[in-house]
């Protein structure tokens, strides 16, 4: 091997332990950032539930997955959002409930199965209620690969604003939705509440580490040519 393509190894190692060095950090970020998201997270779903946000109000990241307390009566029409969850494939389904202040919150009222689609087989309560649920954000779009056909009524993503449009909603529309929690008073029912995943992975610190010795056994052959170069340096 020619003197300059020793060089160019150790300059390509020195270059390729700097990136790795580089991503280490980036994971070391990632795994706080993750860390203070489950915290806040866990935070949100054990605190009391509040009264929603106005229809007016903007929503961040930060109030994702706060339990809220709604009041209202549920409107007619539903939307059936394209879902897979612990209980198989099938459908979210997407109800308007109409707020004691004339605003409309979209309700994840819950997951049902194929053969449990049709409206008559999981109709919403008639008359007022009452639910706990907790703020999600919209998902526009659609999902991987697959864009929302509202006009034939094909739903990949919870998305409030084409959902709101599709079922001709009068009246301010939340720009979340809340996804309705379980009553362990209540006997199980379609559709099934409760399903909201809350297990988020946590793997950075695996990363972080991996980058890491990457980083050094880079740093230690580009050593390596350093100290072959100087040994075959004429004296």
């Amino acid at each position: 091997m020619g003197r300059a393509a020793r060089i160019t190894l150790t300059v390509g190692a020195a270059l390729a332990s700097l990136g790795f060095l580089v991503l280490c950090f980036w994971q070391v970020q990632r795994l706080s950032w993750k860390q203070d998201l489950i915290a806040r997270i866990e935070r949100q779903v054990q605190a009391e539930p509040v009264a929603p946000p106005p229809a007016s109000a903007e929503v961040s990241k930060a109030d994702e997955y706060r339990r809220l307390r709604l009041h209202g009566r549920f409107e007619p029409g539903e939307a059936l959002v394209q879902a897979t969850t612990e209980l198989g494939g099938g459908y979210w389904v997407i109800a308007p409930l109409r707020l004691q202040d004339g605003s409309v919150v979209l309700v994840n009222r819950g997951f049902v199965p194929p053969e449990q689609r049709a409206p008559e087989q999981h109709a919403a309560p008639v008359g007022p209620v009452e639910l706990v649920g907790l703020l999600r954000l919209t998902e526009t779009g659609g999902g991987p690969l697959r864009r929302n056909a509202p006009a034939e009524g094909r739903w990949y993503s919870r998305d409030v604003a084409g959902i709101s449009a599709r079922l001709g909603l009068a009246g301010p529309v939340a720009p979340f939705f809340v996804d309705e929690s379980a009553d362990p008073a209540q006997p199980q029912r379609w559709p099934r509440p409760g399903l909201t995943v809350l297990r988020f992975t946590n793997n950075h610190a695996v990363y972080a580490i991996t980058w890491l010795a990457l980083a050094v056994m880079a740093a230690a052959a580009a050593a390596y040519l350093v100290r072959e170069e100087r040994r075959r340096a004429p004296p």
